[in-house]
């Protein structure tokens, strides 16, 4: 990653044990915003700054009763 990170940063992935950027994807989308932020002890401003940071992308989705979705995940 080319952007420095912030001691709180640092301080999550050390408690977490896995960097930011492989972390919040998965937590935001299985937890949403303010749970995730909860869970890992920020504000949901830092939370979102960090996923600016890491140019992680955040979209909502509104499915319609029995209607699904899949996301996949291209690889460099």
């Amino acid at each position: 990653m080319s952007n420095r990170k912030t001691r709180k940063m640092l301080a999550v992935e050390e408690r977490f044990r896995q960097p930011l950027e492989k972390m919040l994807p998965e937590m935001v989308t299985e937890q949403g915003l303010t749970a995730t932020a909860d869970y890992l002890g920020v504000s949901k401003a830092t939370l979102g700054y960090w996923l600016l940071k890491f140019r992680i992308d955040v979209r909502r989705v509104a499915l319609a009763p029995g209607d699904t979705m899949q996301v996949y995940r291209i690889d460099d």
